[in-house]
């Protein structure tokens, strides 16, 4: 006779499993594994919005409950719950875009350098020049360094080819050297 894992013990495709097979216990050890960073995503994809980015974990979670029985072995867990993200995120910001501008993004320019500066500036500057990104390109960032999704699992997500993807992070890289050459200048 086979012992179960502990929940705990278990991968998230493997709990994944369970909850689609109606297992709430499982569904709630994903909950407590993903909700704090996923709530992390939103905070810093709506604009430092707290009860916001609450909201919008909170309907991702309610999003994959409702669709847990589609789940098939075999499909990466954090890739399909950072689809569910992604898509609430891109509609919301989009609405969001069209209602204050009623147009879309605007064009980057981008040119290499070096930069080396103090790790708290650095990161008070990253923030500030994440929030003024292209709202594609922010996201891309996010799903990829912050979330430490790999490029495959990012274009599973975005439905983008990943030749795509990589030429916005290296876009997305380029521009944030250039908005940090000032602090390169300061040295």
């Amino acid at each position: 006779m086979l012992i179960p894992l502990r929940l705990s013990a278990q991968t998230d495709e493997q709990l994944m499993l369970r909850a689609a097979r109606g297992s709430d216990r499982a569904f709630e050890e994903l909950y407590n594994r993903h909700a704090r960073r996923l709530q992390g995503f939103f905070v810093r994809r709506l604009g430092e919005d707290s009860d916001l980015a609450a909201d919008f974990m909170h309907d991702t979670f309610l999003r994959l409950y409702a669709a847990r029985e589609s789940y098939r072995e075999g499909k990466s867990f954090r890739a399909w719950l950072y689809t569910i993200a992604y898509n609430l995120c891109k509609n919301h910001l989009r609405n969001r875009l069209t209602m204050v501008h009623g147009k879309g993004e605007e064009a980057m320019d981008t040119t290499d350098i070096e930069v080396e500066m103090d790790t708290s500036i650095l990161h008070d500057a990253l923030s500030q020049i994440l929030r003024d990104l292209p709202e594609d390109y922010a996201m891309l960032f996010s799903l990829h360094y912050e979330e430490e999704l790999s490029v495959p699992q990012v274009a599973q997500i975005t439905s983008l080819p990943e030749g795509t993807i990589k030429s916005r992070l290296h876009k997305t890289m380029t521009l944030i050297k250039q908005k940090l050459q000032q602090y390169e200048d300061r040295r």
